[in-house]
């Protein structure tokens, strides 16, 4: 299930996103390509899920430009988001899955055996005709992860996908977002705990107040950050 590279590089070149008079993203530049996982970090209200909304292509930016594999109107075909609460259809597990290979386009006689498929790599194989929503937090988490990847996105963007799950459902969700990573699907996630953006980062973008302040490799952010707010972040201390 390798990612076709085609909405590769998403490319956002002095973004701004205005609110009425409020801005919500400031001058942000930045390169998402192929490889292990970016991950965007900072306090709340500081733009990350307007970034993975705009980065998608579902909001328009003010000023600036988002171009994706070089153009600047590709259609969102190659790309796919998972919100933190996503809704599920009333139907199976199985059913939901189907729903989003036919939106995407597969042929009907292939549904059934790529909906298995999907649930298999999700953890999910053994509940394929349970009804969605009778499933729990985070297996309705990995049944939206399953939609999502019907689309064979090249690019996937979760927002906080694990803000609302235990441990186990977390481990969870973080081993699917290896997988599909070791698949060529580059993955760009938003979290708020450091923990799990140590444990799955290739890279790391600090927002704060809708502006860019660091990014760069996680270890090095880790290790030396270069910016106070980065620092004080990591500390846990509260940016202001």
């Amino acid at each position: 299930m390798h990612g076709p590279a085609s909405d590769l590089p998403v490319r956002l070149v002095e973004v701004g996103i205005l609110a009425g008079e409020v801005t919500i993203l400031d001058d942000i530049s930045l390169t998402l390509d192929a490889g292990p996982p970016t991950v965007l970090i900072g306090p709340n209200g500081a733009g990350k899920t307007t970034l993975l909304r705009a980065a998608m292509g579902l909001i328009p930016v003010s000023r600036g430009h988002i171009d994706w594999g070089g153009r600047d109107d590709a259609p969102p075909t190659r790309r796919a988001i998972l919100f933190q609460r996503p809704t599920m259809l009333r139907r199976s597990a199985s059913g939901n899955v189907r729903y989003a290979l036919a939106a995407a386009g597969v042929p009907r006689s292939q549904r059934v055996t790529r909906a298995a498929e999907l649930l298999t790599l999700v953890g999910l194989s053994g509940l394929g005709d349970r009804p969605a929503r009778r499933l729990s937090g985070g297996e309705q988490q990995r049944l939206a992860l399953a939609r999502a990847l019907a689309r064979v996105p090249a690019i996937l963007f979760l927002d906080e996908p694990t803000a609302s799950l235990d441990p186990a459902a977390t481990k969870a969700i973080e081993d699917i977002v290896r997988a599909v990573t070791a698949r060529g699907v580059k993955v760009v996630m938003s979290t708020h705990d450091l923990g799990q953006a140590k444990r799955i980062a290739g890279d790391l973008v600090l927002l704060h107040r809708g502006r860019l302040i660091e990014h760069g490799p996680a270890a090095e952010f880790f290790a030396q950050p270069r910016t106070p707010e980065a620092r004080k972040f990591i500390a846990g201390e509260l940016l202001v």
